[in-house]
C-alpha cells in the first residue's frame, strides 16, 4: 500500500511514521507534504496513492481547498488539533478523524476502517471488472459506422471514419474535419454521432469537440487541473478536457 502524508509539523509527521512501519510494514510512505499548494501539484504529477493522512491545517490553508482543485478519490485519514471540521471531513472519503497527538490505538481503529472499507470496495471493483468484460464482448458484437453520409451542396457523400480527424459543432451543426482539411456538415447531434462510431478511435473531448486518436499529437496542461488536445489538424478553438475527464482521456489515450 502506497501512503501520502500531508503535515507541516515535522515531529508529528515522523512519529506517524514510526507507527505506521509498526502496524502497517507493508507500507510504503511516499511523500510528506506540508502545503496545499505543494499537495495540488503532487497530485497533478503523481497517481493517486492508496491512502492519504491528511492534517487539516497545513501551512498555507486548510487541506479542504484541495478538493476544489481536483478529484481526490483515495481513502483519506484525516488528522487535526481540533474536532470543529469532523463534520466536513466526512463530507469527502474519509476513513476516519484522528485528534491530534495520534494514539497507537486510535491509528489501529483507524486502518482497521480502513481494512473493512477496502474488503467492500474490492467486491464493488469485481462487479465492475464483469461489466468491463462484458462491454467488452458487447463492443466486439457491435457495428460502428465505417462511413458517414456529409453534405455538400445539394449531395451528400460518404467520407471514410478513418479520414475523420475531428468533429465539432458550429452554430448548432455537426462537421466533420478531415485531415486535408476538408470541412463538411454532417447531419445530427454529437450525443448521436458518438453511438455510431467506434468509441476505441473516437473521444468525446467536450460538448463542442469528437476527437480522433489517430490525429492526437500531444496533450497540455491547462489552468484548474484541465489538458488541452493538440491535433495534427488546426482547430477552430482550444480543445479543452474538463479536470473530471482528464483521467478518464488518458485511459482511453493509452489503451
Amino acid at each position: 500500500m502506497k501512503v501520502i502524508i500531508l503535515e507541516d509539523e515535522q515531529l508529528t509527521a515522523k512519529k506517524l511514521i514510526r507507527l505506521l512501519k509498526e502496524l502497517m510494514p507493508d507500507a510504503e510512505i511516499i511523500g510528506v507534504l506540508q502545503s496545499v499548494s505543494e499537495s495540488v501539484e503532487w497530485f497533478a504529477n503523481n497517481l493517486m496513492p492508496d491512502l492519504i493522512f491528511m492534517d487539516i491545517h497545513l501551512a498555507d490553508n486548510l487541506s479542504f481547498s484541495i478538493f476544489d482543485s481536483m478529484e481526490i478519490t483515495c481513502p483519506i485519514i484525516f488528522t487535526t488539533a481540533y474536532d470543529e471540521y469532523a463534520l466536513k471531513a466526512f463530507e469527502v472519503n474519509s476513513i476516519d478523524y484522528l485528534l491530534k497527538p495520534v494514539s497507537r490505538s486510535s491509528l489501529q481503529r483507524a486502518l482497521d476502517k480502513l481494512n473493512r472499507f477496502t474488503a467492500v470496495h474490492k467486491s464493488q471493483e469485481h462487479i465492475e471488472l464483469i461489466k468491463k468484460v462484458a462491454d467488452t464482448i458487447l463492443r466486439g458484437s457491435a457495428s460502428y459506422k465505417s462511413s458517414l453520409l456529409v453534405s455538400i451542396r445539394d449531395r451528400l457523400i460518404p467520407i471514410k471514419v478513418n479520414h475523420i480527424a475531428y468533429i465539432y459543432l458550429k452554430d448548432k451543426n455537426a462537421v466533420a474535419v478531415q485531415y486535408d482539411g476538408t470541412k463538411s456538415r454532417i447531419g445530427g447531434l454529437l450525443d448521436d454521432l458518438m453511438k455510431q462510431l467506434d468509441p476505441v478511435m473516437f473521444y468525446r473531448a467536450n460538448r463542442q469537440f469528437i476527437v480522433s486518436k489517430a490525429a492526437v499529437i500531444d496533450i497540455t496542461t491547462w489552468f484548474g487541473n484541465r489538458v488541452v488536445i493538440n491535433l495534427s489538424v488546426s482547430t477552430p478553438e482550444r480543445i479543452v478536457v474538463s479536470r473530471t475527464n482528464v483521467q478518464e482521456f488518458k485511459k482511453w489515450l493509452t489503451e
